[in-house]
């Protein structure tokens, strides 16, 4: 079975704005990098889509380790995933789950995979892959253009 780690990371400019997302995938020596965009969004859903992305280019299941800086995704996976799951993915006291979508697309990626592993990494403290997640997700937020 092939043991990944995905690099991730997210950026806004702004929260809401403009925002970009970066992943780094490793295997076996090998680097891949993926980036993309959106014109609206939130850190949050950047660091979602980092993940989901990372996850959707493997080609066939895997043992996944997952390294990012973002508390909200991995304890949403760790700590709270299966209660909003069992209340049909509502939050806490039935009230509607932010970025739902995005959480249940995860959930569906985690589950193609043998296993998937989290690990939290301190942001913008000098760990190569994560700064390098960083410039990619900083590199893709959409910019205005000179007529906007």
């Amino acid at each position: 079975m092939k043991k990944i780690d995905i690099f991730t990371d997210g950026a806004c400019s702004g929260n809401p704005g403009p925002g970009g997302w970066g992943t780094i995938l490793r295997y076996n020596g090998h680097e891949k990098e993926l980036s993309g965009g959106a014109a609206d969004t939130t850190n949050n859903r950047m660091e979602l889509q980092a993940v989901i992305e990372g996850l959707k280019a493997l080609s066939e299941p895997c043992a996944v380790t997952i390294h990012s800086d973002s508390r909200y995704v991995i304890d949403g996976v760790t700590q709270w995933m299966r209660g909003w799951k069992n209340r049909g993915w509502k939050a806490a006291g039935r009230k509607p789950l932010k970025n739902a979508g995005l959480w249940q697309k995860l959930d569906a990626e985690i589950a193609r995979h043998h296993s998937v592993d989290w690990v939290w990494v301190k942001g913008h403290s000098g760990h190569p892959e994560n700064e390098r997640a960083d410039e990619l997700a900083r590199d893709a937020i959409p910019r205005p253009s000179p007529e906007d």
